[in-house]
């Protein structure tokens, strides 16, 4: 039998605090906290035993200088082809109300109405077009980004997904532990997709962005965003792997992948050569997505321009309310969690929650879910976990209830619908809560895998991919509370497990 300890994604790493524990519960802890979060993770070069990276540091200032950038050339250049398109969406305004009030339209006057409606539309996208000539050198920049993204999707989704399930394959040795961990994962996960949901349907931070459809998209009408029965069979169920792989169809490679690792299970140890490799893959691909995400500053540079070159400075309040208000769905999320755990740990929730906040601040400021695992496996046993629960339950939750990212994917996949005037049902919302969940089990909790799903979730509902740029510029901001809750969710899972299977020690 195979154990998730066996693969290295698992092995440990250097802890970042020494013997935590106790110390937690004496007076002044917080002052003392603060003191040694700034000299571990602001002053200090090293973070588990790894040199820090600087590239937060380089997205913000790239974000500032596109702010910067943006406002002088939109105040210079794009200025007047701004006002020239404005002029152009009143005319066209103006003539759709005119055209409805007339009643006969064999009349001469709707002809020639009509007639000067296409010639407005035809005039506003010639402007458009000049607009976009003037930036293309900015926004060159993050169509490379986003080209290099695109071309890890499908390659991380498999190789994850793979090693993810056919561990899940020790279900049948572990039998009552394995159900009831997968029960609690896909509840949780339901839970916080739902919440994100729920949230961005209620604030709309969207809508007051209204960017218009890239050249490539305009004129899609919305009901083409909503997959018929047959569409979204064709999405799921791929004809050949190859093709899946070359389209980023994520669905499918998801399908594959489910098959590829329960038979890679099914084979016993003949397999286990096979979940190593693959498990190798998973580090070289999350090795080449380190690479690509060095070019992140100056495709947030390039995308942070053309927005507010094309919007104005207007726009930045946007992201300010999108912050906020996602960071209020992770409080609600905390309240979820811890209130949860309550029902079956009761006081203790609050004691596992202290012991556990090192490891936590460890995700929150190295943007990765990853490097709290070896803490928080330490504390769990520490808290009275049995060892075995934790080893199992613990490192399947990195692949499996990774629900800080879950809220993030339908917050910012329905965020960029409204940015650009697409308003799903709500029945077609909740296809896409139950695709994403399928297409973020198994993702790692590496830097900003979320951003890789929410990559290959875009194409698949219409909504235009360059609205990815939109987050790029705030997405490492994002990435930390959601790594920090991905933490929580999985040590409060962990302890959950172990009271019902009454291996919680007192």
């Amino acid at each position: 039998m195979c154990t998730p300890k066996e693969y290295p994604v698992y092995r440990k790493i250097p802890y970042l605090v020494g013997s935590g524990g106790a110390s937690f519960l004496q007076p002044g802890f917080y002052t003392i906290a603060i003191c040694q979060f700034v000299a571990k993770f602001v002053v200090s070069p090293s973070v588990i035993g790894m040199k820090k990276s600087k590239l937060t540091l380089y997205i913000v200032i790239a974000l500032v200088l596109g702010v910067g950038v943006g406002y002088v050339y939109n105040n210079q250049v794009i200025n007047g082809i701004n006002t020239k398109i404005s002029l152009a969406e009143s005319n066209i305004k103006v003539s759709d109300a005119q055209l409805k009030a007339i009643k006969d339209t064999t009349d001469v006057s709707y002809s020639r109405l009509k007639i000067e409606r296409t010639s407005q539309a035809k005039a506003k996208q010639q402007y458009n077009n000049d607009r976009d000539d003037k930036l293309q050198g900015f926004s060159i920049l993050s169509d490379i980004f986003l080209r290099l993204i695109k071309m890890i999707v499908g390659p991380l989704i498999f190789s994850t997904l793979v090693v993810g399930v056919a561990k899940v394959g020790d279900i049948k040795a572990v039998g009552r532990i394995g159900g009831r961990t997968l029960l609690l994962f896909v509840g949780a996960s339901f839970i916080s997709l739902l919440v994100g949901m729920l949230l961005v349907n209620f604030f709309e931070p969207g809508t007051a962005m209204h960017l218009s459809l890239p050249t490539t998209a305009a004129g899609l009408e919305i009901k083409k965003t909503a997959l018929s029965l047959r569409d979204f069979i064709g999405h799921v169920f791929p004809r050949s792997f190859a093709e899946a792989m070359a389209n980023n169809e994520v669905l499918q490679i998801v399908v594959f992948s489910l098959f590829f690792g329960v038979a890679t299970a099914a084979i016993g140890e003949k397999g286990e050569i096979i979940i190593k490799f693959m498990d190798s893959v998973a580090h070289v691909i999350m090795k080449i997505t380190g690479y690509v995400m060095q070019v992140a500053p100056l495709a947030v540079f390039g995308a942070i321009t053309v927005v507010v070159a094309k919007e104005g400075l207007g726009i930045i309040s946007t992201y300010a309310t999108f912050i906020g208000e996602f960071y209020l769905g992770l409080l609600i999320l905390w309240l979820l969690i811890i209130g949860g755990a309550y029902v079956v740990l009761k006081q203790r929730a609050f004691h596992l929650l202290n012991k556990t906040q090192d490891a936590i601040l460890v995700a929150f400021s190295t943007s990765t879910s990853e490097a709290a695992l070896p803490r928080a496996m330490v504390e769990l046993e520490r808290f009275g976990c049995d060892n075995k629960i934790v080893s199992f339950v613990l490192p399947l939750g990195y692949s499996f209830n990774l629900v800080g990212s879950m809220i993030y994917l339908t917050f910012a996949l329905l965020f960029l619908a409204q940015a650009y005037g697409i308003h799903p049902s709500l029945a077609h919302q909740f296809s896409m809560l139950m695709v994403l969940m399928l297409m973020s089990k198994g993702v790692a909790g590496v830097p900003r895998a979320a951003l890789v799903v929410l990559a290959g979730a875009v194409g698949m509902f219409n909504i235009p991919e360059a609205g990815l740029a939109l987050l790029l510029g705030i997405d490492p901001i994002l990435d930390m509370g959601r790594s920090a809750t991905n933490v929580l969710g999985n040590v409060m899972a962990t302890a959950v497990v172990s009271k019902w299977e009454g291996e919680l020690k007192d």
